[in-house]
């Protein structure tokens, strides 16, 4: 077990609790990894294969299906959170309303939180919401992974002009942030994705005014 957890530092990892409100989540303290995603873009399907466990996040082919923020333990005391798919969902507008309010306190006030993964289609342009998350982590020096997901849909060249692309979106908006080109059910990218997050993991929190 103990070369598992070396080979992997998500290895191990299990759930802890899933909170509705900020409140609820546990103490401050430690190194939190966020992810989030627009609903549908395959960010259960990402934390699993990360973590090796095909079970840990709930996966379903209805968008938006995560509807708290969800805590995940690694053995390392480091933690996970699965944060509310947003933007596609068929739910209330007022159950969307305070889902962005939930993701955007996290986001702004949490103190462990040392780095975000974002999951984005590779077969899409990136949507709004991910730039307004590539932005802010930008501008509070949070650093961010980009996980393109569904990289088993496109044949290897149209993966990397899609790869291309976003990359130099990245690059002329000033923002900072790798991409992985990432796909759970064929392993592409885990191995490189799992690094990234370990480093994340082991990074200082950001000194930027959230």
């Amino acid at each position: 077990m103990a070369t598992a957890f070396a080979s992997n530092p998500l290895a191990g990892a299990g759930f802890v609790l899933a909170a509705h409100r900020g409140d609820q989540l546990p103490p401050d303290t430690g190194v939190e990894v966020a992810f989030a995603g627009r609903s549908n873009a395959g960010k259960s399907s990402a934390l699993n294969a990360l973590a090796g466990h095909s079970a840990l996040a709930r996966t379903s082919k209805t968008p938006g299906r995560t509807q708290q923020l969800v805590v995940f333990a690694l053995p390392g005391g480091g933690r996970l959170v699965d944060l509310p798919g947003y933007g596609y969902a068929k739910v209330p507008p007022a159950l969307r309303d305070h889902w962005k309010q939930v993701i955007d306190a996290y986001l702004r006030q949490r103190q462990s939180l040392h780095g975000l993964v974002l999951i984005a289609d590779i077969r899409h342009a990136l949507t709004e919401f991910d730039r307004q998350m590539l932005a802010f982590c930008a501008r509070i020096g949070l650093p961010c992974v980009v996980l393109l997901s569904k990289a088993d849909k496109l044949t290897r060249t149209q993966v990397r002009t899609s790869q291309q692309a976003v990359d130099a979106e990245i690059a002329k908006a000033g923002w900072t942030a790798a991409t992985i080109a990432f796909s759970a059910p064929a392993g592409t990218g885990v191995q490189a994705a799992r690094a990234a997050v370990g480093r994340l993991l082991g990074s200082q929190a950001p000194d930027g005014d959230r």
